[in-house]
């Protein structure tokens, strides 16, 4: 499990009302970087909204908060989500939202190129980045975590353009920041992943754990 406030708020710098500072700070590289995604105080901007999948009215709602370079949440999205969906999101039980931690640049373009293809194509590049994790984050040599991005998106049908209009939009990434912060803070959010689910929190737990949960739901 991915601890959040070591990394981020031991070296926290308060602004616009006391938001998270990112641990990654500005770059010459392609692409929004942290400091600019910073820029504006989370209480200016408007959120960025929420990415959900499932039934509006179901009787749970499980909100995931997850970063896209923690190795714990793919874990997660690999062995254990696909049960969720398949068992509790599909049939009408759960509605799911994926709520993104950015603990550093990679972790936002990531979110910014999932965004990209818009609601409809979100989900589809949110299991391509969790399940080939190691594969595009390859050394952790920013160039080649852009290219390897660009070549995510591609598979999902967005061109090179698209991408890169994406990846250098800062209106975007502080919407996305702020809604981080934003929600993080007001759900006590300490570590990845962790699930929200019918407004309790849980940490990172296995199928069956879950499964525990969300059937003494709905047998309430």
């Amino acid at each position: 499990m991915k601890k959040l406030f070591p990394i981020i708020l031991g070296a926290a710098l308060l602004f616009g009302g006391g938001a998270f500072y990112m641990s990654q700070t500005g770059s010459s590289m392609p692409g929004v970087s942290m400091a600019q995604a910073q820029e504006a105080p989370a209480g200016d901007m408007e959120l960025a909204p929420d990415m959900s999948m499932g039934n509006e009215d179901a009787p749970i709602t499980i909100i995931e908060y997850a970063s896209y370079t923690c190795p714990h949440c793919a874990r997660f999205h690999t062995d254990v989500f696909k049960q969720i969906k398949a068992e509790y999101i599909d049939t009408g039980k759960a509605r799911f939202i994926h709520r993104e931690v950015y603990f550093d640049r990679f972790g936002l373009w990531a979110g910014m190129v999932a965004r990209c293809g818009g609601e409809m194509r979100y989900f589809g590049l949110n299991d391509l980045l969790y399940t080939g994790q190691a594969e595009w984050l390859g050394s952790r040599e920013p160039q080649e975590i852009l290219a390897n991005l660009h070549t995510l998106g591609r598979t999902a049908g967005m061109n090179d353009e698209q991408l890169s209009a994406c990846l250098e939009d800062q209106e975007m990434a502080q919407s996305m920041v702020a809604a981080y912060q934003t929600h993080a803070t007001a759900d006590e959010i300490n570590s990845t992943p962790t699930f929200i689910i019918n407004g309790e929190k849980y940490s990172n737990m296995s199928y069956a754990d879950f499964a525990e949960v969300l059937d003494g739901i709905l047998a309430e």
